[in-house]
């Protein structure tokens, strides 16, 4: 009988990659009653850099589901982009 147990050890890369995905955050569409399809789909591709297909997906899912996570990112990359979506009349949150 063994009395040391086996440790997993992790290596500095894997605790930077944890820390790394643990940083990565959503920005979410909400959906409302006041934009039209065309609106909501054009700010996705401007400031979301998102084909028009994405776009259109993205606001289909946002009217049926009440929500959408368009993007993720660091917080750095969807700040800019939550502002100008929100600047646009959309009501998009960082979560």
């Amino acid at each position: 009988m063994n009395p040391l147990k086996e440790v997993e050890v992790e290596t500095i890369e894997d605790v930077l990659t944890d820390l790394e995905v643990s940083l990565t955050r959503d920005l979410v569409l909400y959906n409302d009653d006041y934009n039209s399809f065309l609106h909501v789909i054009e700010c996705l591709v401007k400031y979301c850099k998102h084909t028009f297909e994405q776009a259109e997906q993205c606001a289909m899912i946002v009217h049926n589901n009440g929500k959408c996570a368009v993007k993720n990112g660091s917080l750095e990359e969807l700040e800019p982009m939550k502002d100008a979506l929100c600047e646009n009349g959309l009501d998009a949150k960082i979560e």
